[in-house]
């Protein structure tokens, strides 16, 4: 179906055309209309074209290695998606879905070439426009990628809070209860047979002096260290909690297909037994 330029004035894209530029383009690019849960393209069609949403919502998506499926952008009314693959002239590497009645423009490389060549200050008007696009779907992507709670202390931690965890790791270990205990022993030991000689007698008040200052210096190192391990468990249970959300939305989405199609089911059965002849058993 044709496109009328008012459409296209209406659309952030090309908002920015002039009216001459707009019944250009017009000219060349169609509408198509698609149903809800209409398959638009998937992966590895060619990308001979791209779409921009005039009205309802689209759902692009693709399956990563553990065969889920992750949404990579839900656009709707004045967005756009697939021009990556239609400038590049590749394959899509995502699917698209209408998830209800959604009305597209669809635009090829011929059009925007058309365009270009008649018009090729109008380019400088959809590149300003794509940019802003771009922009907000990184920042959308950024937003939503998966973090991993150790590089993201790693990266904000400073070098005494790494001392601090290595002293916390060697305090809590059996090598320093052993060294800790063989040095207790020699350094006893040497007093004792030193006697009237030794510079630290019974009761070893000078090792005692050390006892305490080294307690007094390690308590608040274990501290430091155990609040940072405090602060790892939170945001480890704030990452999983993000994880547990989109596997929520994902099983519920599941239960949505699942209840269409138990419902599709139905619709067809209905049809069915309204088009069957009636098969009542002669008298």
């Amino acid at each position: 179906m044709a496109c009328k330029p008012e459409v296209l004035k209406n659309l952030p894209l090309f908002a920015l055309l002039d009216d001459e530029e707009s019944a250009l383009l017009a000219n060349q690019v169609d509408v198509h209309t698609f149903a809800p849960r209409e398959r638009i393209y998937k992966v590895g069609d060619p990308g001979a074209a791209a779409y921009v949403v005039v009205s309802g919502k689209v759902s692009v998506y693709t399956v990563d290695d553990d065969q889920q499926e992750v949404v990579v952008d839900e656009p709707g009314s004045g967005e756009f998606f697939g021009f990556a693959s239609m400038l590049e002239r590749t394959a899509h590497q995502t699917n698209a879905m209408a998830l209800v009645e959604t009305v597209c423009i669809e635009v090829s490389f011929d059009d925007i070439a058309t365009l270009l060549a008649q018009k090729p200050m109008a380019g400088m008007d959809l590149m300003t426009t794509l940019g802003r696009q771009l922009h907000s779907t990184q920042a959308l992507v950024r937003g939503r990628a998966s973090r991993n709670s150790n590089d993201v202390i790693e990266q904000v931690e400073t070098t005494g809070e790494r001392i601090a965890d290595h002293v916390a790791r060697f305090g809590g270990s059996w090598t320093f209860i052993i060294a800790f205990s063989v040095v207790l022993a020699v350094y006893t030991a040497i007093n004792v047979f030193l006697d009237n000689r030794a510079w630290d007698p019974y009761p070893f008040i000078l090792l005692n002096l050390f006892l305490s200052m080294l307690a007094a210096i390690q308590a608040p190192v274990i501290m430091m260290s155990q609040n940072r391990q405090d602060t790892k468990d939170r945001l480890r249970a704030e990452l999983d909690f993000d994880v547990n959300k989109r596997a929520e939305s994902e099983i519920q989405g599941v239960s949505r297909k699942m209840g269409m199609l138990d419902q599709k089911m139905d619709d067809l059965a209905e049809l069915l037994r309204k088009s069957a002849p009636d098969s009542q058993p002669a008298k």
